[in-house]
């Protein structure tokens, strides 16, 4: 009988380790997708290099998980930023978004990790390489090749760094 104890502390344990497994990707929404644009977001001001953003910022769980879906249009030099709870592997897909955009992967630091393309309506995630990303910044395909952003790159906002303006509570 103290056998069969252990062994399930054991696999108890197993489970736990398991549970913790940082390369478990979070599931989809179990709630419906939204089914509309929503309406435009608070802006911010951000600077990569020289270039200059206008961004949508999506704060709210639903305002990110809406994003840019089912927007038409998008000017030259606005975006969204989604500023993430925590560092992570990010991961982006674009159902029901007909434009195609670029995202860039940022760290804690405001630093760019990563740019990547996202292709219209393409329900497959696109997965950072790094367990590091805190911010994405989407942006009009190519927008980052068009103004020479590269991974390296600072972003930073009209009120100092995205951690200042974004983290305020949690310094």
């Amino acid at each position: 009988m103290k056998w069969f104890v252990f062994v399930l502390i054991g696999l108890s344990g197993l489970m736990a380790v398991a549970g913790c497994d940082q390369n478990v990707k979070p599931a989809r929404p179990a709630h419906p997708l939204p089914t509309h644009a929503q309406a435009k977001l608070a802006t911010i001001r951000l600077w990569l290099g020289a270039a200059e953003l206008s961004a949508e910022m999506a704060l709210t769980d639903i305002q990110q998980e809406t994003g840019m879906m089912f927007r038409t249009n998008l000017d030259e030099n606005s975006g969204m930023i989604f500023p993430l709870p925590y560092p992570r592997q990010a991961s982006f897909w674009m159902t029901n978004c007909p434009l195609p955009l670029s995202a860039a992967y940022i760290d804690p630091q405001g630093e760019i990790l990563e740019i990547h393309e996202l292709h219209a309506n393409d329900a497959n995630p696109v997965d950072a390489g790094s367990r590091n990303v805190l911010y994405v910044l989407e942006a009009s395909q190519g927008w980052f090749d068009r103004h020479h952003i590269v991974p390296g790159t600072v972003v930073r906002t009209e009120r100092g760094t995205l951690r200042e303006t974004f983290r305020r509570a949690n310094p």
